[in-house]
Order: C-alpha cells, then sequence, then structure tokens
C-alpha cells in the first residue's frame, strides 16, 4: 500500500490547479470522544481551520459532530445520519478501526467520501491520515534505556480502553521492553488520556507496586499520574508527557528545582485539520494515497520552553495544517 510521508513543517511547492468546484460541497467531521484538552484541542483546531475556509469559498459546509458514549454503535448511526444528510465526505476520528466499516462501506456506497485519522478504520474505501502508533511507544522505552542503563520497574498508564491507538501504542512499549531485561513493567492502568482519570487509576495501584523507575505513558495522563506519586509520598520516577499545557508547565518547574529532565510527545490535534484538507483536496480531484503518514510532535529538554510559549494554557502543543501544506506534499509525493 503506498504511502506519503509528512514532514514537521512543508514548502511551498507549486500546484495543478483545482480540476473541481469544492465551494458547494460539505464536509463533517466525526468524532468519538472529546473528554480531554487533546480532543478538546483537535475541535478547536477544526473549527479554526474550517471556518476559515468556509470564508474563503474553499469549501461549502464543514460541521463537527461528536458521539457522548464513545460507542462503536452510535458512531455508526451517526455515519449513517451524515448519509441521509448528503455530506460529501466524512472526516473520522473512529472508536474501531473494524466495528464502523460496514457504516464506513455504507457512506462509500453512496458517494461519500471517508477519510480517517487518529483512531483510524480499515474499511479499503477509506482514506487514512496514520501515525506510527508503535513507534511511539517504542521511542518511549529507547528514551527511558538512555535514561535508565540500569534498568527498573516500569508502570503502564494506558489511555481509551479498546481504541486501536491504545491497543497499538501499548503493543510498542511491551515490544520493545523485551530488549531491554532490565526492564520490568510490574503495573498498567488505563488513564484514557485524562489527567484526573490517569491520577485516580495511578491511585489506586501505587500501593501494591515496588519502586517506580519510568511510567510509560499515551498523553494527557503525565500530570495526572505525577499527582498521584506526589500524594503517595512516593519518589518522582521519568514521566513521559504527552505535550500537555499541565505537564509541560509541571516538568519545567521541576527541572528549575531539581533538574528533572524527561521527553514528552503526542499528535498534534491539528492533524484533524491535515485530514480536511486531504478530503477537500480528493473531493477537488486530486490522486490520493489510501495512506498519508504523519509524525507525532515530540518535546525535548532544549524544546520544552518554546513549546510552553506556543502553547494556550489548559491546552497541547499543536499546529494547524493548511491547504498549501498538503497541496504541497501531494505535489512532493508524485
Amino acid at each position: 500500500m503506498k504511502k506519503l510521508l509528512l514532514g514537521a513543517a512543508c514548502v511551498a511547492l507549486s500546484v495543478a490547479p483545482a480540476v473541481a468546484d469544492t465551494a458547494s460541497k460539505k464536509i463533517a467531521l466525526s468524532n468519538n470522544y472529546a473528554g480531554n484538552s487533546w480532543r478538546q484541542a483537535m475541535l478547536q483546531s477544526w473549527k479554526t481551520v474550517t471556518d476559515q475556509a468556509i470564508k474563503d469559498k474553499k469549501i461549502g459546509q464543514a460541521d463537527a459532530f461528536t458521539t457522548s458514549e464513545n460507542q462503536a454503535t452510535e458512531q455508526a448511526a451517526q455515519i449513517q445520519n451524515m448519509i441521509l444528510q448528503g455530506y460529501d465526505a466524512i472526516v473520522l476520528d473512529a472508536a474501531s478501526p473494524t466495528a464502523l466499516n460496514g457504516a464506513v462501506k455504507e457512506a462509500c456506497n453512496a458517494g461519500i467520501k471517508v477519510i480517517s485519522f487518529d483512531g483510524i478504520v480499515t474499511a479499503p474505501c477509506a482514506w487514512r491520515v496514520v501515525v506510527d502508533f508503535q513507534k511511539w511507544g517504542r521511542d518511549e522505552v529507547d528514551y527511558l534505556a538512555k535514561r535508565l542503563p540500569d534498568g527498573g520497574n516500569l508502570l503502564e498508564v494506558r489511555g481509551l480502553a479498546g481504541t486501536s491507538i491504545d491497543k497499538e501504542i501499548s503493543k510498542g512499549i511491551h515490544d520493545e521492553v523485551q530488549k531491554y531485561p532490565k526492564f520490568k513493567i510490574v503495573g498498567s492502568v488505563h488513564g484514557n488520556w485524562a489527567q484526573d482519570v490517569a491520577q485516580k487509576a495511578v491511585a489506586g495501584v501505587l500501593p501494591s507496586l515496588p519502586k517506580i523507575a519510568g511510567v510509560v505513558t499515551q498523553g494527557g495522563d503525565g500530570y495526572g499520574t505525577a499527582m498521584a506519586f506526589k500524594a503517595a509520598g512516593r519518589p518522582e520516577p521519568i514521566i513521559i508527557m504527552g505535550n500537555r499545557e499541565d505537564e509541560l508547565s509541571w516538568w519545567k518547574q521541576e527541572h528549575a528545582e531539581n533538574g528533572y529532565t524527561t521527553m514528552s510527545a503526542s499528535i498534534a490535534p491539528g492533524i484533524a485539520t491535515l485530514a480536511f484538507w486531504v478530503a477537500q483536496q480528493i473531493l477537488d480531484g486530486k490522486d490520493v494515497p489510501k495512506d498519508v503518514s504523519v509524525p507525532f510532535l515530540t518535546v525535548t529538554q532544549d524544546t520544552l520552553d518554546n513549546a510552553l510559549k506556543t502553547t494556550p494554557k489548559g491546552s497541547v502543543a499543536n499546529k494547524n495544517y493548511t491547504q498549501a501544506d498538503v497541496q504541497a506534499i501531494l505535489a512532493k509525493g508524485k
């Protein structure tokens, strides 16, 4: 399957003129979950970029819908409603990689273009804006291996149970740990990518755990994890952060006070805007590969200050994509 690599920055390249008029086309966002700062930033990115696209007459309509229960059955019904409402394309952050394939196929059969991102689907007719989530997990373990050459016990804080993202990051973590015999995962909890949930889950398991050297995470859970360790009076392990402002601010404060150092990684919430422009380009008649690959954003000790400067309080480090970004990478891939 042909893949297209999207770097963190795109150079401006000339592109072919539009071959179809998209000014009257309707695109819908089907989102399965909004219960953390990343999803809220994602929805805000969608609104910011699509509102401007409508003003610029590059698209006619770009509505966002979020299910209330994060259930594939509910999201499938949502997609079926979008079919009835006559959308030309559906941008989809899916609750399941496979359970929505039936609804996706119905949309495709109705002539609707389906572009999944973040939580992707495996239906052959859909396009996918993909992140190598297993690499994300592997990179966390590799970082800890460099920082902790003598190994130690690890705690895993997972994401939303049942989602493809949670499973892929966790698989990357567990596969990579096999390469380092001195590491042992001694506990695993679901933090649901939310600080309050992570704090409660970690606090509940800490009394039964030995000394923890490092914590592998999935984003939106680092600060809550740190607060759980603090409340329990446990030494601070190296906690992998997830680009949230509260995590980055805590990290900066701890570094100033005692030299605490870690790393942080997550997808830019603006990946939704990338998927939006991919949808617009498909409706514009462009030849777009079924898989468009985008890297995750990483923050290091050296880039922490700059990341904080551009991250609003209560939000997450982000990058919104433009039509020119997507046009340039499509032209580059020809």
